[in-house]
């Protein structure tokens, strides 16, 4: 579990007001129909404009190293379909979405879960599962750069289709597009989000007609389903097969989103919105591209658009832009909910967090997030000018997550579902030896774009896990400072300290010390409000505690002292809002001073940290700074807290790194 507030990890209460927290509802309880419409509108828009590029960068890569002759092309086909079967229908579809954090998905909850299941194991291994989780985060990081520049650059390349001559249009409609897609973040998807079901059901209906019709034209492209020729492709040409799945792993980008979002839906209707629409339409169309590059081998230039007649291309454009503009939506709010979760685990400073919703509480917008990746999105569009040349430096992201996501998936396996080790074996080696395959396919990349990702990876793996040793360092200094709490207690006994009438509230992440604020009003004020309350959060691995469950109250000494003391524990997902605390536990009367408290009336102190780098041991220098940097930057934590500004005063002090 992770503090709130910045300091040591606060021990178990002794006064519960509830029983242990219940299973969180993983969806409302709506129609089975419009919950797998909205599911297919949010949760398949990566996957499902995968067709645009995946089939057409297969036999592009490597100057035609995969060629339209028939056994390259039934050979991409079964690899493409087994893939898809493999990877998404058993692994995610069957195994990963049922291995739910409290009903919440994706790769950070995942190993939540993990920490939270191999309880009583060496403190190591816990580590090493949420340092997989951070990893695994931080990929997902360079997917969420990744994806949006090259859907939406795969969509207006079918301008080139059209008519050659608007090729030099594609990057400049592309920026335009994604410079309009991240300014309108800060209002929220809410109010658009209910257009993305029928857009998406629209786009794969066309997808699949469109295939329809090819297949129709050539139904001996069906043999492609057939395992044997993804197995005769790799025994003839080993070289060009292990090339090919480098791109074939784009038609299963997105794969991990069917888990990410699961919190919003729950696993029906995403299981029945695959089977029943996506896997087929998915299914559909990249058979029939391969029947038209038998067909017409200069059509592999851009097979998607060339399924088409000519009076139905222009329409696909427009269509194809709106599906990859609801897929880079989708990837840019998985960013800001994964950057929450790792907030509340302790990886993240703290950052603005708006929420752009009254009724659906993971509709959030970080600021900091989108503007950092709107550039990132743009300067990559704007550097590689195609989506071929993009994917180049898409697999190695996509890849390594899987493998993160397979590993946290047996490690549950094991410990939670007491799968015996000979199962867990068989589901490792067959799922390993295919995501292994497909990570050292694209790791030949690495050099032709696949740096980008490892980069990025790199980059932020590198940030939040040392803001995570940053405040073990900053928690055990602070500890030093403040103090044992028996300090204040004696205070409140001294004639000498005067109490004034009203209520004081204070964010401590334990009540083993004294609030640094608090000791700094008392040594230089000499005064101390007639009823303290200090309040610690604490974040669970789990996504949300019911609001009933959520305090613990102490008393700490005398009630004629005037000090009591909550802990307000929150799921990783749960909104922080101490005064809403203080109102819960002042009307449920919880403890002896809190019925008599009025929380529009009391005042808040905390304590701001100021950090100086020194050459104490702990962390290298550059680590340091970087954490010093990021904590400058961070979001005030009367902010973060949801604290009035008008009752709330902060007060400094000295903390050396």
């Amino acid at each position: 579990m992770t503090n709130l507030v910045p300091g040591g990890a606060g021990r178990r209460e002794t006064v519960p007001v509830a029983g242990p927290p219940e299973r969180h509802a993983a969806a409302p309880r709506v129609g089975r129909a419009p919950l797998m419409l909205a599911a297919l509108g949010v949760v398949y828009g990566d996957i499902g404009t995968s067709p645009l590029y995946a089939m057409q960068t297969v036999f592009s890569i490597d100057n035609g190293a995969v060629q339209p002759t028939p056994l390259d092309v039934y050979g991409v086909v079964s690899l493409i379909f087994w893939s898809i079967t493999l990877v998404v229908s058993i692994k995610y579809v069957l195994f990963v979405l049922r291995a739910d954090n409290d009903g919440e998905g994706g790769v950070m909850a995942l190993a939540a879960l993990a920490r939270r299941v191999l309880t009583g194991t060496p403190g190591r291994r816990a580590a090493l599962v949420m340092a997989l989780g951070v990893l695994g985060a931080a990929l997902f990081y360079g997917d969420s750069v990744i994806t949006p520049a090259i859907s939406v650059l795969s969509a207006i390349e079918g301008l080139e289709v059209v008519s050659p001559g608007l090729a030099d249009l594609v990057v400049p409609i592309a920026a335009a597009i994604l410079a309009m897609l991240f300014a309108v973040q800060r209002w929220g998807t809410h109010r658009v989000g209910s257009l993305f079901g029928p857009v998406m059901l629209l786009w794969f209906a066309a997808v699949g007609v469109a295939g329809l019709r090819e297949v129709f034209g050539r139904p001996s492209i069906l043999q492609g389903l057939s395992p044997s020729y993804a197995v005769a492709f790799a025994a003839d040409r080993p070289c060009a097969a292990f090339i090919a799945m480098g791109a074939v792993v784009l038609a299963i980008t997105g794969a991990e989103a069917l888990y990410a979002d699961m919190g919003h839906f729950g696993r029906s209707p995403i299981r029945r919105a695959w089977f029943l629409i996506v896997f087929p339409a998915l299914t559909l169309n990249y058979l029939a591209q391969g029947a038209l590059i038998l067909r017409d081998p200069a059509t592999r230039a851009n097979p998607f658009y060339l399924l088409l007649p000519s009076w139905a291309q222009l329409p696909m454009i427009v269509l194809a832009t709106v599906a990859t503009v609801i897929a880079s939506q989708a990837v840019i709010s998985g960013a800001f909910s994964v950057s929450r979760q790792a907030l509340r685990l302790g990886f993240l400073p703290h950052l603005r967090i708006r929420h752009t919703s009254s009724r659906q509480e993971g509709q959030i917008y970080v600021p900091a997030v989108n503007r950092g990746l709107f550039v990132a999105v743009l300067a990559v569009t704007l550097t590689f000018r195609a989506s071929t040349r993009l994917a180049t430096a898409y697999g190695v992201a996509v890849t390594g997550t899987f493998l993160i996501t397979t590993a946290l998936l047996l490690a549950v396996a094991r410990a939670y579902w007491r799968w015996p080790v000979w199962r867990v074996l068989v589901v490792g080696v067959v799922f390993g030896v295919v995501e292994l395959t497909y990570f050292a396919a694209n790791l030949t990349k690495v050099t032709h774009g696949g740096w980008l990702t490892l980069l990025i990876a790199a980059a932020v793996f590198t940030v939040m896990m040392t803001w995570q040793r940053g405040r073990e360092i900053v928690t055990a200094r602070r500890h030093e400072l403040e103090g044992p709490l028996s300090w204040l207690l004696d205070k409140v006994r001294d004639a000498g300290v005067l109490r004034v009438p009203g209520t004081a509230v204070l964010p401590h992440p334990t009540k083993d010390t004294t609030p640094l604020a608090l000791r700094a009003n008392l040594q230089f004020n000499h005064v101390l409000h007639e009823r303290v309350v200090i309040i610690s959060g604490r974040t669970e691995t789990v996504p949300h505690i019911p609001r009933d469950q959520r305090l613990t109250v102490d008393d700490l000494s005398d009630p004629d002292d005037g000090i009591v003391h909550i802990t307000a524990r929150f799921g990783f997902q749960d909104r922080a809002d101490f005064p809403e605390v203080l109102r819960q536990a002042a009307a449920r009367h919880l403890g002896e001073l809190t019925g008599e408290l009025d929380p529009d009336k009391a005042s808040y102190f905390v304590s701001r940290i100021s950090l100086r780098r020194t050459d104490r041991p702990g962390m290298s220098a550059w680590r340091k700074a970087l954490f010093i940097s990021m904590a400058h930057n961070a979001a005030s934590q009367a902010e973060f807290l949801c604290l009035p500004y008008d009752r709330t005063v902060v007060m400094g002090s000295h903390v050396d790194l």
